[in-house]
């Protein structure tokens, strides 16, 4: 049986059901070997887009640098010539930059599918969940009133803020008749959000010193890269994206609702647990050094599933293909439209996120909650 997402209002009391699809039209189930081979040729596509994307980042920017140029840098740099100033700008630069961003875009839209797949709720996302938003309000507090200053410890606070922040929404979502239903979990993920957002511009508009270290932070940017940034979020991301990857067969099962997936043998609360905790772990490590970028998680993991399907085993790896190569693409049109300044990667993604996203809710009538 083919599985499909159906608006909550067609199910009362499961926000995000799965039902068979059409007996005609695009709902018509296709063999398994003409699936699989459709999957394959998507990602396969998505992984040359991702590449060319990354080369384009490389390549581009204030200043265009040919390839034979790229190469002589990097051959400046191994023998240890660290004068040469096209070296400085392309090895140091520019090529940790577009690496932070493949892993940034990564992560978010992973997470952004993980989060859909936990809730039920295909509006789900860092920004909507307000999980970003709390990352940003512990960093910032952390900074004001506990002195935080390590780098390492501004992956763990933020991390820690966005989990919080994640179950006050899923908790005051879940109130009332019907549980966690999509509407109520936007709903109280839109105001959690604002809130966090209201409480970080109190914290910083009084401190001087905190508010110019973060005015650029808060809209999110790949802009201050570096290999020890890198370095250091890494382990996060790598831990997060375990826990999201093993959790894929178990959101399968929770697409069936709480209830079937029980009586089919999983365990429910500790996949949703250790899925939650993944996509929070990313979240955080990535809001802390990139700082909030919205939309990625939210439009991804939607687009994939129109080419790659519903199956988490392959919409989780797509999302994370996908998201490098959006969060890599929008950081190359910012530093090409305004040179020889630059837009931020944040504002670039909600330029570009918000008009697709409205496409996809007109398409596929998820405005139906």
């Amino acid at each position: 049986m083919t599985l499909t997402y159906l608006p909550a209002s067609s199910a009362p009391g499961s926000p995000l059901v799965a039902a068979p699809a059409a007996a005609s039209g695009r709902g018509v189930r296709r063999p398994p070997r003409e699936r699989s081979a459709r999957r394959v040729l998507a990602l396969g596509v998505a992984v040359v887009l991702m590449v060319l994307a990354a080369a384009a980042s490389v390549a581009w920017g204030a200043r265009v640098v040919g390839w034979g140029e790229v190469w002589t840098a990097l051959a400046t740099t191994l023998g240890a010539d660290e004068s040469s100033s096209l070296s400085t700008a392309v090895v140091e630069q520019r090529i940790p930059r577009t690496a932070l961003a493949l892993l940034a875009g990564a992560a978010l839209g992973l997470a952004g599918a993980v989060m859909q797949g936990v809730t039920r709720n295909p509006l789900a996302d860092p920004g909507i969940l307000g999980v970003t938003s709390g990352a940003a309000l512990a960093v910032v507090v952390g900074i004001a009133f506990f002195g935080l200053s390590s780098a390492t410890g501004y992956v763990w606070v933020a991390i820690l803020g966005g989990g919080l922040c994640a179950a006050f929404v899923y908790a005051v979502g879940s109130l009332g008749r019907g549980g966690a239903t999509p509407l109520k979990l936007t709903l109280a993920g839109a105001a959690t959000g604002a809130a966090a957002s209201s409480l970080t511009s109190a914290v910083l508009l009084p401190r001087l010193e905190v508010m110019n270290q973060f005015r650029f932070w808060q809209v999110g940017g790949v802009g201050g890269a570096s290999f020890d940034k890198i370095g250091l979020v890494l382990p996060f991301l790598a831990v997060g994206a375990l826990l999201s990857l093993a959790a894929a067969r178990g959101l399968n099962s929770l697409a069936l609702g709480d209830d079937v997936a029980a009586g089919l043998g999983e365990r429910v609360d500790r996949t949703r647990l250790l899925a939650a905790l993944g996509a929070v772990v990313l979240c955080g490590a990535v809001t802390a050094v990139v700082g909030p970028i919205g939309f990625v998680g939210l439009v991804v993991p939607h687009v994939c599933r129109l080419v790659i399907g519903i199956d988490h085993r392959w919409l989780l790896p797509a999302s994370m293909v996908v998201g490098a190569m959006l969060l890599t693409a929008a950081d190359v049109v910012g530093r090409v439209v305004a040179r020889p300044s630059e837009v931020d990667v944040g504002i670039v993604t909600a330029i570009l996120g918000a008009p697709v996203f409205i496409a996809i809710v007109r398409r596929q009538k998820v405005r139906a909650l």
